[in-house]
């Protein structure tokens, strides 16, 4: 029997598989449906309405992101009357919504605004009333504006289904439903883990990032603050897309020059202090390994996942890797590594990160640990978005611009520090330092450890080092995580050794390189596109284990002995405190 279902598309012959919808079927003969609840990362539910069909032989418009198509149908995606129900649908959703389009943070990359143009609508028909319903900013990450909702979904399912948080709900009925956290409580009394993967996804701007440009722009021309700025690995390859370059387009050097205009007086890399994170990460693992520690280590660079651990998986917190994030590593090393070498008051220095995730703003306050400088180690925190819009706003021509190198000392990394931005790199940087330092050899047989590599929301795997087996496991995606806590916690229960001896965990799906605060509009065709450009700077890199970074060696010969030791602990390590629990 065949697989394949034949029919017509606006008279146009189509064959696809089986179980394909109408909606999707009509890309195969590049016919576009219009759609505003719908996202390729999440069910379709049909909620707005405005992707209407017409099939012969049936008086119903049926909705086309969830109709699957069937043998001999004959669609019709266009013609008076669907034009006419879609433009009323979408006169009925703005006559709820606010017209201050110019104050929108979304505003020029709206999916309503998008479709009122090209439905060329220019006057409302309908009484227009908006809900007055306060604007949520109680997390120090995202903002929720309830009055901008078109009550799409999306953020609701991410949250539960995706994500596995259940944050977020629709609260009312009919034209009294409204978007608000669980139990009408505000988003910071709520389970929200601040991954801001309900902004990537919200289609308008009723759930965006707290902008904070206007801090920094406060600090860049104060003349009693020293400002230095560091990048992520994942912002690299995503900030072009704000400027019309495809997704996957490395921009690292173009970044620096734009960071530089922009009048830091430094520019660092995340991928460097990724570097360190291994040493510290790495050489805990070693330890635990080797000495019969707690195992599984479990990754702790996502604080997200961290914020998720701390609520959730309580019983998890031994497991937990104490060293801090990359992020959070740099800015401690600014403020006494760097002030020391460069004879600079750290109280003056005024550190800036550019950072793919939300949750990212939340962490530099996490805990007193943050604050382990003697000062608060990072002053704030930007989404590659609003960076975006710092180098809108000067009219720099960012994708023209010459490439730049970082500042050394806290710039230079291997290809192993720029893989944190993907799913399994933590991991499989990991996995190359650890072999070295285990085995005594100088590289891995294989540099690359495809095993943790790709899309697969679990990947598990056994690494042989010289017949010593290490069995790993990758999340990503915070709905995909408790499959793997709930084997660990089927082990303890059975009184057996633990299946995993070391877990990589990423809130967000791909990685960071999907993060809540990177472009929106990803699709796992982007979220492909961006890995591969992370992968690239990985095998362009002249050195591509972390050990074996002379800046890094130099960090500890200089200024903190050896990994684990005394003062690294004190810099680079944290600890973690259970939270209210939360039932799902």
């Amino acid at each position: 029997m065949s697989n394949l279902v034949q029919l017509e598309i606006n008279g146009i012959p189509v064959e696809v598989p089986a179980g394909t919808t109408i909606l999707n079927a009509a890309k195969a003969v590049h016919v576009k449906i219009p759609t505003l609840c719908y996202h390729p990362d999440l069910k379709p539910w049909a909620a707005c309405g405005i992707c209407v069909v017409r099939t012969s032989g049936s008086p119903k418009l049926l909705r086309a992101c969830c109709t699957e198509v069937a043998p001999g149908m004959k669609v019709t995606t266009h013609d008076a009357d669907i034009v006419r129900v879609r433009r009323t649908v979408l006169e009925l959703i703005l006559a709820n919504h606010p017209n201050d389009c110019l104050q929108c943070p979304r505003s020029g990359n709206c999916e309503l605004q998008k479709l009122a143009a090209d439905f060329g609508i220019r006057e409302i028909p309908f009484p227009t009333e908006v809900p007055n319903i306060p604007v949520d900013s109680s997390t120090p990450s995202i903002v929720l504006n309830p009055e901008k909702c078109v009550k799409c979904g999306r953020c609701a399912i991410v949250c539960q289904e995706m994500q596995n948080v259940w944050a977020l709900e629709f609260i009312g009925r009919g034209e009294k439903t409204r978007m608000a956290p669980a139990a009408d409580v505000t988003l910071n009394e709520s389970p929200c883990i601040k991954c801001g993967q309900c902004s990537a996804h919200c289609p308008v701007g009723a759930i965006y990032e707290r902008d904070q440009t206007r801090e920094v722009w406060n600090a860049l021309r104060d003349e009693n603050k020293y400002c230095v700025v560091q990048i992520a690995p994942a912002v690299r390859v995503a900030i072009g897309e704000a400027f019309g370059l495809p997704p996957g387009t490395l921009m690292t050097g173009e970044t620096y020059a734009g960071l530089r205009r922009l009048g830091f007086k430094a520019v660092f890399d995340t991928n460097y202090s990724a570097d360190v994170t291994i040493m510290e990460e790495g050489s805990e693992f070693i330890k635990r390994f080797t000495s019969g520690g707690t195992l599984p280590l479990i990754t702790s660079c996502c604080p997200a996942w961290t914020d998720w651990m701390e609520k959730y998986a309580q019983d998890f917190m031994d497991n937990f890797s104490t060293a801090k994030s990359p992020q959070q590593m740099l800015g401690v090393l600014a403020k006494t590594y760097y002030a020391e070498k460069l004879g600079i008051d750290p109280a003056k220095i005024f550190m800036v990160s550019i950072m793919p995730c939300t949750a990212k703003k939340y962490e530099i306050t996490r805990s007193e640990t943050m604050f382990a400088s003697g000062h608060q180690d990072i002053d704030v925190v930007l989404t590659t978005r609003e960076l975006a819009r710092m180098f809108k706003s000067t009219g720099i021509d960012f994708p023209s611009l010459a490439k730049e190198e970082a500042d050394s000392i806290l710039g230079d990394y291997t290809g192993a520090g720029t893989i944190f931005g993907v799913t399994g790199g933590v991991m499989e940087a990991a996995l190359r330092t650890a072999y070295c330092l285990i085995t005594g050899d100088a590289q891995p047989p294989s540099i690359n450890f495809e095993a943790v590599r790709g899309m697969e929301g679990v990947k598990e795997a056994t690494i042989d080092i010289k017949g010593t087996p290490v069995k790993i496991a990758v999340a990503h995606q915070m709905g995909n995580v408790e499959q793997v806590l709930d084997a660990v916690r089927e082990d303890r229960k059975a009184g057996r050794k633990p299946r995993y001896d070391f877990i990589e965990v990423m809130a967000c799906r791909g990685g960071c390189i999907g993060g809540g605060g990177q472009p929106t509009g990803a699709t796992d065709e982007v979220r492909k596109a961006r890995t591969a450009g992370i992968y690239t700077d990985d095998e362009k890199c002249v050195i591509r284990m972390s050990h074996l970074n002379p800046q890094v060696q130099k960090l500890y010969a200089d200024y903190l002995d050896k990994p684990l030791s005394e003062k690294a602990h004190h810099l680079l390590h944290n600890h973690y405190h259970a939270k209210k629990i939360y039932a799902k």
